[in-house]
């Protein structure tokens, strides 16, 4: 397999572009015309840390790969816009895998409206994905980031929580649970729940792909304030009865965000807790007690 050869392929494989695109793969860059804000990020994904192959298929893997990447923009409230895609290629990967994970890519990219304009191919020891992504507003302020959250704000969050790290302890334990093994290699970013909680008024945001409790600090910190959480208004996935794998366990990619709480009834989002005045993250057991909030750490 040579590098132009692979690179050809993979731009004959290439999703239509969106309007904003004038240029897009095949050139030295591409180029979009935007108007309003973007906002871009980056999101990387290694053999052995992020995923192993042996329990993936390479069209998951690349499924997860923009996935993980659009959960950044989903935390912003914006829209899906540019993907860039840097993949390292081991020396046991075929041109024909290689196309299997960009299959995954693509058919996310066209649920989402994300248009694959460039990237590189290079060799590397494992199987590597790295992929910047841009997403689109119509103005800086329809934005949402970390720090705006209030006391007084409710605490709410998207869809259901430990769904990812039980299908991970599944696999761990060779155990056949497909739904939530598939929570833990087919995430969906929240795209549109992103969106809504922007127009609602969401005041503060982060997407939990380090888990409730880790993501929930990141968002406090951000924002000068506590947050206070109810572990019986936790809405976990079927099959998920430890709170604590709720709470730490991470890769869910579901959305935290504040809002005034009469703002609550626009949103498809779970009322937890509120934003009180002080710093930390307290989750409140029933009988009192309190849940350490602990997260995922790459580098721990």
């Amino acid at each position: 397999m040579g590098e132009f050869e692979l690179l050809a392929r993979i731009r004959e494989r290439l999703p239509e572009p969106g309007p904003r695109v004038r240029l897009g793969s095949g050139d030295d860059a591409a180029i979009v015309i935007a108007e309003g804000a973007t906002v871009t990020s980056v999101d990387a994904l290694v053999d052995g840390v992020h995923f192993r192959r042996a329990w993936s298929s390479l069209e998951q893997i690349g499924h997860k790969a923009l996935a993980a990447a659009l959960s950044d923009l989903a935390a912003m409230g914006a829209e899906a816009g540019e993907a860039y895609i840097v993949l390292g290629v081991p020396t046991d990967l075929e041109e024909d895998d290689s196309l299997e994970l960009l299959d995954g890519i693509s058919k996310l990219a066209a649920e989402t409206g994300t248009s694959l304009v460039g990237g590189d191919v290079t060799r590397a020891p494992v199987l590597t994905l790295s992929i910047t992504v841009v997403g689109h507003a119509e103005s800086a302020d329809d934005l949402v980031t970390r720090s705006g959250a209030c006391p007084g704000d409710a605490l709410v969050v998207t869809g259901e929580l430990g769904g990812a790290a039980a299908g991970l302890l599944s696999l761990e334990a060779n155990e056949e649970r497909p739904e939530l093994i598939a929570r833990l290699l087919e995430p969906k970013p929240r795209l549109a729940e992103g969106r809504m909680l922007a127009k609602a008024g969401a005041t503060a945001m982060i997407d939990l792909s380090d888990g409730l409790g880790g993501d929930a600090n990141h968002l406090a910190r951000a924002s000068g304030v506590g947050l206070r959480i109810d572990a019986t208004a936790l809405p976990l996935a079927d099959g998920v009865a430890d709170l604590t794998v709720a709470v730490s366990g991470g890769e869910d990619y579901e959305l935290l965000a504040t809002i005034p709480p009469d703002r609550i009834t626009a949103i498809p989002a779970t009322r937890i807790g509120e934003v009180i005045a002080g710093e930390g993250v307290e989750i409140r057991l029933p009988g009192g007690g309190l849940l350490v909030p602990t997260g995922f750490d790459q580098l721990r």
